[in-house]
């Protein structure tokens, strides 16, 4: 089997709520997500797709993945899209960095994998764990007292683990956290995000002054020292997520104690085939992990639902189920979630089929 063609689309994902907010202030309303179509000569096809949080999140950008899968896919052609780690060595050794790029072709990848197997990806990747997946809320940032409104509303579609998004004015943050925090209900689960938002003394003045509320800190700053830094004065559970982009920084993070639980983003680290490498490490040692991407429709989040569902329970902190956050449908067959949580689908691959008449036509086509 050897990759033919290779196709990209750009499709609009609006915002369910009209805008989501974070850090630095930070928005987006309409989602820029590209999407990834492999041809073989077998007559099978895989999709893939990639999302950057805009261009201010990490270093990615729309456009960008675009331009780089342009730049890629030549090398690509007549290569046989089963051959994973061949072909992901292919792509390091063409485009040196830009992970974000290269991850929809992988995904596109695993999906002619499943197809060709007869088996879904959650298989391949190991297997399915437990029947379904618990997923956790993002709350985009608002005035403390909007957030705090909105955990009830969250809670009856089935969350019980809510993400803040904070990364402001540290005290104005403190209050986003307090007043979410006397709206758990049980043992449901707060997590403060900042995004990289806050320097170090501002980290350290939010930790200190919430360290009587059971919340977890998320990425308070932009670099791994600053993170560990707040991590050795507080004794608030830890996450760190933009930070973490390889296997080199979970072994680091691992050895200097610097976090509780990592967020894995499928395109910050290239695509599935590597995240499924810092996913078994994590699991050797011990590490939960929060599960997800920068952002996407229904195949990303197919994506994430299968490697999720074929991690161990006891250390998947949580998922994300990004296609019930935007307005459109990209593809027949996407996760649904159902009480707060979501499974990974028994089809053949990725388990998708994307709606043509969103789509449109391609951008370009290589070969």
């Amino acid at each position: 089997m050897k990759i033919s063609s290779i196709a990209v689309y750009r499709v609009e994902l609006p915002v369910g709520e009209g805008s989501y907010n974070w850090s630095n202030a930070n928005t987006v309303s309409v989602f820029d997500s590209t999407v990834v179509e492999i041809a073989t000569d077998a007559g099978i096809t895989g999709w893939g797709e990639v999302c950057p949080l805009g261009s201010a999140y990490l270093p990615s950008y729309p456009a960008g993945a675009r331009t780089g899968i342009q730049e890629l896919a030549p090398k690509l052609i007549g290569m046989d899209p089963r051959d994973l780690g061949v072909l992901n060595l292919r792509m390091d050794a063409a485009m040196r960095g830009h992970p974000y790029v290269k991850s929809a072709l992988d995904l596109a990848c695993w999906d002619i994998l499943g197809k060709t197997a007869g088996l879904p990806v959650v298989t391949l990747l190991g297997g399915r764990h437990g029947p379904d997946i618990a997923l956790y809320r993002a709350i985009s940032q608002e005035a403390p007292e909007a957030m705090a409104g909105k955990v009830a509303g969250y809670r009856a579609e089935g969350y019980a683990k809510f993400q803040l998004k904070v990364g402001g004015e540290a005290m104005v943050d403190v209050e986003r956290i307090r007043q979410c925090a006397a709206r758990l209900q049980g043992s449901e689960i707060l997590i403060a995000d900042a995004n990289t938002g806050w320097t170090s003394q501002e980290a350290l003045r939010v930790a200190a002054a919430v360290r009587d509320i059971d919340c977890f800190i998320e990425q308070p700053c932009v670099s791994y020292e600053e993170c560990r830094i707040v991590r050795q004065h507080t004794d608030r559970p830890f996450i760190l997520d933009e930070v973490v982009d390889n296997l080199g920084m979970v072994v680091r993070g691992f050895a200097e104690q610097a976090m509780d639980v990592i967020n894995l983003k499928i395109s910050k680290v290239g695509g599935l085939t590597k995240a499924r490498q810092i996913r078994d490490l994590c699991v050797g040692l011990g590490i939960p992990m929060i599960i997800e991407d920068t952002w996407g429709g229904d195949i990303v989040t197919a994506a994430i639902a299968h490697l999720a569902h074929s991690t161990p329970e006891e250390f998947r902190f949580a998922a994300t189920d990004f296609n019930s956050y935007v307005t459109r449908s990209i593809a027949e067959g996407g996760p649904k979630r159902v009480q707060g949580r979501m499974k990974a689908s028994e089809a053949p691959g990725l388990g998708i089929e994307p709606r043509r008449e969103v789509l449109s036509d391609p951008l370009f086509r290589i070969g």
